[in-house]
């Protein structure tokens, strides 16, 4: 895929459940992180989109299960951000069971991304959402967002906080990314691009 010039990128639909997931049988690679963590600039980001993902100034907004299709290739599967206080108890019970349907039952699915805040330690949370992926055997990318806002020389400090907080697997790789200066956009094509294509030699 050349993620320099992706011609196509769409929301296909917003699922709660299996009976609406897409039918195409394409891979898909699901987005998990807390409300805040730049989840949608992300998306935008890497399929060079302004608003593709709506950012929201109503964190934890995304209740359900979005599937964009880029180029016809793969999907990102935009999960609903965790982390969110004024989310009721009830409604955080739906999202987990949401999440257990897709992740337990998901053929499709060949890779999960972790997005944490460079600047701060994972949060309770975040680890749960690393453990979740590994107890359904989904390899992880770790993506640390915001990272402009972390002097360079800081950066190796910050990557070993995150990594200890997780206990990262060692197969699981780990990114800074920034959306204000792309930084890591081109790593994380690479190594996405290199995942896809060992799925397809499976």
């Amino acid at each position: 895929m050349n993620s320099n010039k992706i011609n196509y990128a769409d929301i296909t639909i917003s699922a709660v459940s299996p009976s609406q997931y897409p039918k195409e049988g394409l891979p898909e690679i699901v987005l998990a992180g807390r409300s805040n963590v730049g989840k949608s600039s992300f998306i935008n980001t890497m399929v060079n989109r302004k608003n593709l993902a709506r950012t929201s100034g109503q964190p934890g907004k995304t209740r359900t299960l979005n599937f964009f299709n880029i180029e016809n290739e793969l999907f990102f599967v935009d999960v609903p951000g965790y982390g969110y206080a004024k989310a009721s108890n009830a409604e955080q019970e739906k999202w987990g069971r949401m999440m257990e349907d897709y992740f337990s039952s998901r053929e499709e699915l060949i890779l999960g991304i972790l997005l944490v805040d460079f600047r701060h330690e994972p949060s309770e949370h975040d680890i749960l959402m690393y453990d979740f992926y590994k107890h359904f055997n989904v390899p992880v990318y770790v993506i640390a967002t915001k990272s402009d806002k972390i002097k360079k020389s800081k950066h190796n400090k910050h990557e070993s906080i995150i990594k200890k907080a997780l206990d990262i697997d060692p197969e699981d790789k780990f990114f800074t990314f920034s959306s204000f200066t792309r930084e890591g956009r081109g790593n994380v094509w690479d190594a996405l691009s290199a995942h896809l294509l060992k799925d397809e030699k499976a």
